[in-house]
């Protein structure tokens, strides 16, 4: 019974692929190359890069003169003002006034140019921003990738070992019925196989978790069919480890990664800032116009003039009344509202001139911020060092890494060779009954252990060096 339900197993594990659609594989480069374009994190980053240029752009337009036209329409009613004559009213009317003004920085004190190259070097260092994000991304990716491949091969193993109890099985069982072994020995097959099978399980559920890792990187949908091309270890390019000594590897690396060149850059954005907080202490000279014009619909002016000579009383000569004229006759004046345009013509002002502001007290906020920025720089300055601190720690770290790699790696090869040897001895002194079943497998659980370290310290290997091949500033290729 256990031995039907163990081959029912083994059929679905082997053969479940054989009726799935083909699935187009990806290699490392395409991997990465998708991952620039849809990882959401390299998206963010794109997006803080182009504020930065945003921020940038502006500080450059800042240099140009601003100008700004207002207009407004009022009622006033009660005592007030005419904005069109200054003459004083109590009659409500309705005006429009129209103002435009201009005005330029003459002299700052360079702080209008520090703000531009500060900003220049926050686009620069937001630029890098992205790079390192890809470089992060990248690394992440081939981790993932190797891990893949990693939990492949152990499938294989695992596949392996099953392959050959399933034979011992069969071999026995023949035996147990012929006499010549017990049925104890059938049944122990029988359950390392079923290990063997839970094993494969859990190599397969490994590969699965990490191809489900490796679509995350990629923002892929975890339900998309994907996988990866699955090149063997031994055909993966790797440079020699004498050609890639850790201080060698390190100066390459502290000119060339993104992280050294955005601590550069932010030094320099840090040490513009200061000027740009030092220039707000002086005065600025500013130099600024205005043009307006208004309307008002009460405004009045004369249509006509009559003269008039009327007498301005009589006078009595003897018996006769005359009437008594001005010397100059009197004008008559016919007023009529003045046109839209018409007063904005006759009300039309201007004036220009230069302005000068000079700070002197503003509750010390200049000078904090003027000591805040002084302090940027050295924060700026502090995190260089730790970034550079934390590079040749990871390079030396990859290296010893690598070399303890290749040790373990020759000698788990001497280990595997030396078990292989064992096994082999193990079952044909099985197939004439001189070990037990419980020897064989466990001898076999040692080859298979001593695979599995060498693939893991072939691969751990292998990864150390990509990584100085990384810093050493030749990409990432399998």
């Amino acid at each position: 019974m256990i031995l039907r339900n163990v081959a029912f197993l083994l059929l679905f594990i082997i053969s479940d692929t054989g009726f799935s659609q083909p699935v187009e594989k990806w290699d490392l480069k395409k991997c990465v190359d998708y991952a620039w374009l849809n990882n959401i994190n390299i998206r963010q980053s794109i997006l803080q890069k182009e504020m930065t240029k945003l921020d940038w752009q502006q500080s450059k337009s800042a240099q140009q003169p601003s100008a700004n036209f207002n207009t407004n329409f009022v009622y006033s009613a009660g005592r007030n003002q005419d904005p069109t004559t200054f003459d004083l009213t109590t009659i409500g009317y309705l005006n429009n006034n129209h103002t435009l003004q201009a005005s330029v920085d003459l002299f700052n004190w360079f702080s209008k140019k520090n703000t531009i190259a500060m900003r220049d070097y926050n686009m620069q260092a937001a630029i890098e921003g992205v790079e390192k994000a890809k470089n992060d991304l990248a690394l992440n990716i081939a981790v993932a990738y190797l891990q893949i491949l990693l939990a492949r091969e152990q499938e294989n193993l695992a596949k392996v070992k099953i392959e050959q109890t399933q034979s011992q099985l069969e071999s026995t069982r023949k035996q147990v019925a012929a006499g010549k072994l017990p049925e104890l020995n059938a049944v122990n097959l029988e359950a390392a196989l079923s290990s063997d099978s839970s094993s494969l399980i859990t190599a397969q559920t490994s590969a699965q978790q990490f191809l489900l890792q490796m679509k995350s990187l990629l923002n892929l949908d975890a339900a998309q069919q994907f996988d990866v091309v699955t090149p063997p270890v031994s055909l993966i390019p790797v440079e020699n480890l004498a050609d890639m000594q850790p201080e060698v590897v390190y100066q390459l690396a502290i000119n060339s990664m993104p992280q050294q060149k955005m601590d550069e850059l932010n030094i320099k954005s840090a040490l513009k800032s200061v000027a740009v907080a030092k220039a707000a202490f002086y005065p600025t000279i500013s130099l600024f116009g205005s043009l307006g014009a208004g309307f008002n619909n009460k405004s009045k002016e004369i249509k006509s003039v009559t003269p008039l000579n009327l007498p301005i009383g009589t006078v009595t000569v003897g018996a006769t009344q005359y009437n008594v004229f001005p010397n100059t006759p009197f004008n008559s004046y016919e007023f009529g509202k003045i046109g839209y345009f018409d007063q904005l013509n006759q009300n039309f002002r201007q004036s220009i001139g230069i302005g000068i502001s000079i700070p002197i007290a503003n509750g010390g906020a200049l000078k904090t911020n003027w000591q805040r920025s002084k302090l940027n720089v050295k924060q700026a300055e502090l995190e260089k060092e730790k970034n550079s601190f934390t590079l040749k720690q990871d390079i030396y770290k990859a290296y010893y890494d690598a070399v303890a790699a290749v040790q373990q790696f020759n000698a788990n090869k001497k280990s595997v060779s030396s078990s292989q040897v064992a096994y082999e001895y193990a079952l044909k002194r099985y197939e004439v009954g001189l070990i037990s079943t419980y020897d064989l497998i466990t001898t076999q659980t040692t080859l298979q252990q001593a695979k599995s370290q060498l693939l893991y310290a072939q691969y751990d290997y292998v990864f150390k060096l990509k990584l100085l091949e990384f810093y050493k500033g030749q990409g990432l290729k399998l």
